[in-house]
This record gives structure tokens, C-alpha cells and sequence, in this order.
């Protein structure tokens, strides 16, 4: 049996993290328990300083969670909020480690399949062919991984509500046109494109891109004052670290700065 998530280090201070299910890249248990000791490891490894989220092939991102083994999955944890939680958990844990995270967007991003990418910092859709969206009405449900409360916060009530009362499966385009995604690319460049902006943002000073992330977490939910006391947090958080004076000197000395070294 394959391994149901592949877990990469690269030489550039970025990891890959790779649902490795083709064609349907389903979240099964043993993805989910995987991809929570993955989460816990680029955590705690500072020399990972952003990350890649997408999955092997290029026909689906994920059809979500495989509904076969909900059942054993609820019996396995004790309950349904048990289940649930582990799920909430671990896309909470990737939207607030402070180091960022690239998703790709491409063929069916459904249920679990869209609410794990809306848990990181960026997001990538396939130009052609993606399918976007929260079907679990058509269940005769609801989003149970945070989905509606990111939707919402992502793109807005009336988009939100749009998309998941309806069932609403949007492209590629559409998602950029309401802010859902940050770019489009052709689908056989969107790994590569994810793995170039998490190498840039790799490149950037580690403390500095803490502070910012840190700051601007739920700022949609603080107010001016509260932004500006986790903005001066960030400051004194960065003032006077290797990168700063780095920084500072490249720009003195009229050069690229060589920052994390």
C-alpha cells in the first residue's frame, strides 16, 4: 500500500506536502493522523520556513474526506465532535504556526478539499478545469471543517452564502475574482508556481514574516488599535535579530539582502 501523504525537504527552507491518492486525493484517516505529525514537524524544524500543500497528479486537488469511513472514523475518536475536532485542529494549526503556506487548487477542491487550503496563507487555482466549492448541502449537511466560518471570512457573507447554499461549484477565474485564490496558472505549472512563492517567501526574514503573519491573523475581527499593538509587538520582536542588521546593511551597502543565514 502507497503512503497516503508524500512529506518533502528541500534544500531552500521549503517543505511539500502531497495527498498521494490520484486521481481523487481523498482525506482518508490515515491522511488526516499523517498530515498531523507533518504539521507538528515543519512547526518545530526552523530551517522549513514556508510550505507547499497539494496533492500528486494534476487530474484533482481532493474529493474531500472519504465518506466510507466516516462511521469507523467517529467510532475511532469517541464521537463526532471528537472526529471533527481533530480536523479543526489541524487547519488551525496550520493557519497560526507563524511560517506560511501555499495550497494549489485544481480539479475537484470539495468539502475538505477547499476547507484545507482556506486554513493557509496562499492559494493557487488551475486556470482550466477546477471545480471549487462546499457540496455538503447536497448532503443534506453542512461544512463541518471550518469551512463556512473561512469561506465567510475569505471572500465575504454574500459570496460565502452564494457557494455553499447553492452548492455552487466555481472555476479557477471565479475563485481570483472574489478573492477566494491570489493567482491563476495552467495546471501543469501550478505545482511548480506554489513551490516558487514558497521559496520566495522562504527568502524573506524568518522573525519578520512571524510578526506579520501573528498581527494579521483574524484581523478582520480587531480593530485599528488592536492591529497597531501587534504591530509594534512585531517590532520589537525583529529590532535589533541578524536580519535586521542585514537588512539594514544591504540597503546601506546598495546589495540584495542574505537573510536566515
Amino acid at each position: 500500500m502507497s503512503e497516503a501523504l508524500l512529506y518533502t525537504k528541500r534544500d531552500d527552507g521549503v517543505a511539500v506536502v502531497s495527498t498521494n491518492d490520484d486521481p481523487l486525493n481523498r482525506f482518508t484517516l490515515g491522511y488526516i493522523d499523517r498530515l498531523s505529525e507533518v504539521v507538528d514537524d515543519i512547526a518545530a524544524d526552523d530551517s522549513i520556513r514556508a510550505f507547499v500543500i497539494t496533492s500528486e497528479g494534476t487530474t484533482n486537488f481532493s474529493v474531500g474526506m472519504n465518506l466510507k469511513q466516516l462511521g469507523t472514523g467517529v467510532e475511532a475518536a469517541g464521537g463526532i465532535d471528537a472526529f471533527f475536532d481533530q480536523r479543526l485542529d489541524v487547519i488551525s494549526r496550520i493557519e497560526t504556526m507563524g511560517k506560511p503556506s501555499v495550497a494549489t487548487l485544481f480539479g475537484y477542491c470539495l468539502g475538505g478539499g477547499l476547507e484545507l487550503p482556506l486554513g493557509c496563507t496562499f492559494r493557487l487555482a488551475a486556470t482550466e478545469g477546477a471545480q471549487i466549492g462546499l457540496p455538503e448541502m447536497d448532503l443534506g449537511s453542512v461544512p463541518a471543517w471550518g469551512g463556512s466560518a473561512r469561506l465567510a471570512k475569505c471572500v465575504g457573507r454574500n459570496h460565502a452564502l452564494d457557494m455553499i447554499l447553492r452548492g455552487k461549484k466555481i472555476s479557477g477565474p471565479e475563485a481570483l475574482a472574489i478573492g477566494l485564490v491570489n493567482e491563476i496558472w495552467p495546471v501543469e505549472q501550478l505545482r511548480q508556481k506554489a513551490i516558487d512563492l514558497a521559496a520566495e517567501l522562504a527568502s524573506q526574514p524568518r522573525l519578520a514574516v512571524k510578526a506579520v503573519l501573528d498581527s494579521l491573523h483574524d484581523s478582520e475581527d480587531k480593530t485599528l488599535d488592536e492591529l497597531l499593538v501587534a504591530e509594534r509587538a512585531g517590532v520589537h520582536a525583529t529590532m535589533g535579530t541578524a536580519d535586521a542588521t542585514e537588512g539594514m546593511m544591504a540597503f546601506l551597502e546598495k546589495r540584495e539582502p542574505k537573510f536566515n543565514k
